[in-house]
């Protein structure tokens, strides 16, 4: 049975906007209030979709979330219609308004944690949407994101679908962006790497002094629990605290992984030595490669933000293993010449794609942070709802939608127009016939 490795990236939602909602990523907040062009991104995003498609890859696309969030600004005591919701809460709480009207749900790597059916003890390809409890902007989005989960992942017989954890900092998860598995071939068993910033139990522990660790030890456990994961095959790694108080919020700004390479910075782990005995260990024998890249041919600070390891470590259908870039990369002499390097040494990786993601990229997310990987054999990918799957039928008709009802330029102020909560809704109402998801959001079902 042949088994790969579907990405489903998050489609740009209509509000894409500049708010510098994301305390400790560093382009998120050095953006802040810039003009927007979510049309631009909105197309940028599908391109880079298509191009993978191109490439031979099982290429989905996961839905954006219904924003301005009129219903959760309801709940904070905002009255009335929803032009009059949307007044007040811009004038009075401007802050709470920015953050109900976040794109943020285009980051699909903080959608969920997903486990393929080969590491699963129920033999189902099990997910688990983050809580994102960290940030509220985000914190708002699990319900629909699992709620647009099962519209794509219909079949019980394939797929098992978990309730986000508790919302609640000790559970504080944020999904694949801290996740990576390493195997053989995807349809082997494999080893499930998860990486947390704190222990949330446990206040003698070190954890980051200025920004937050997002990820906790309890919270990846407990997915590692809900999965029915083999703990022989499942390591913990604490991130450098240094690291997060630099900016690098998420594991994948740091480090990225597949099959049988842990592409990384040296700096990444609080104890790096024991990350690779561990992983080295539950991976058993076979050749594994660790590509670690030192301080001094790549400062931290030259990775976050070039996003050097904020790419796609993927493996094509030849079989070869490639790097998905961002133009950044290319861009930057120093990172492009390293990658030129490493694409030289006897590693498995052998050539770099680069892709322009640049509005993405100003809210600081990089390809890694858009695709959700998932690992699918034919029978569960013949069960995915094939309307999510990117050919050149879907792309035309995303590409058309996204033309017909997204703007060209969006400013903060902006977001307080009742006709861009009327044009949004329109779009997502179109969007899921397109996609055939069913009402799955909340203006669909009352």
């Amino acid at each position: 049975m042949k088994t790969l490795e579907a990405n489903f990236d998050g489609l740009v939602g209509p509000t894409h906007n500049y708010a510098g909602l994301s305390f400790g990523n560093v382009a998120s907040k050095s953006n802040a209030k810039a003009i927007s062009n979510p049309k631009q991104a909105a197309l940028q995003g599908l391109q880079k979709m298509k191009a993978l498609a191109d490439l031979g890859m099982c290429q989905g696309v996961l839905a954006p979330q219904e924003r301005p969030d009129v219903y959760t600004l309801r709940r904070l005591g905002f009255t009335g219609n929803d032009a009059e919701v949307l007044t007040k809460a811009a004038q009075h709480a401007p802050a709470i308004f920015l953050a109900c009207c976040s794109a943020s749900s285009m980051w699909t790597a903080n959608a969920a944690t997903v486990s393929p059916s080969a590491d699963c003890s129920n033999k189902k390809v099990n997910f688990t949407p983050a809580n994102l409890t960290n940030k509220f902007h985000r914190s708002i989005e699990p319900a629909v994101t699992g709620g647009i989960l099962r519209a794509i992942f219909t079949d019980d017989a394939h797929f098992t679908h978990h309730q986000h954890l508790p919302v609640n900092d000790h559970f504080g998860d944020e999904g694949a962006a801290n996740h990576t598995r390493f195997c053989s071939d995807y349809g082997d068993k494999g080893v499930e790497f998860f990486v947390y910033g704190k222990h949330a139990f446990d206040d003698s522990q070190v954890a980051p002094k200025c920004f937050p660790a997002r990820q906790t030890l309890e919270a990846s456990k407990a997915v590692a629990r809900l999965h029915g994961l083999d703990k022989k095959h499942t390591v913990y790694a604490q991130q450098n605290p240094d690291i997060i108080d630099q900016g690098v919020f998420h594991n994948d700004v740091i480090a990225v992984g597949n099959k049988n390479v842990l592409f990384y910075h040296e700096q990444a782990f609080l104890n790096t030595a024991q990350v690779k005995r561990h992983i080295s260990v539950a991976y058993g024998n076979g050749d594994f490669h660790f590509i670690e890249v030192p301080t001094e041919q790549v400062s931290v600070e030259s990775a976050v933000k070039s996003y050097l390891f904020n790419t796609q470590l993927i493996n094509l259908p030849s079989g070869d293993m490639v790097i998905i870039a961002p133009m950044e990369c290319q861009n930057n002499s120093a990172i492009n010449d390293y990658l030129t390097r490493v694409i030289a040494a006897n590693n498995p990786i052998s050539k770099v794609h680069f892709f322009d993601v640049k509005q993405s990229m100003q809210n600081g997310g990089g390809p890694a942070c858009l695709r959700l990987r998932v690992v699918l054999t034919d029978a569960q990918r013949q069960a995915v709802n094939q309307h999510a799957l990117m050919n050149d039928s879907l792309y035309t008709k995303l590409t058309q939608w996204v033309n017909k009802h997204y703007r060209d330029v969006l400013s903060a102020n902006d977001l307080a127009d009742p006709q861009l909560l009327i044009e949004s809704r329109t779009a997502l109402d179109d969007l899921t016939q397109i996609m055939q998801l069913g009402s799955v959001y909340p203006f669909q079902q009352i």
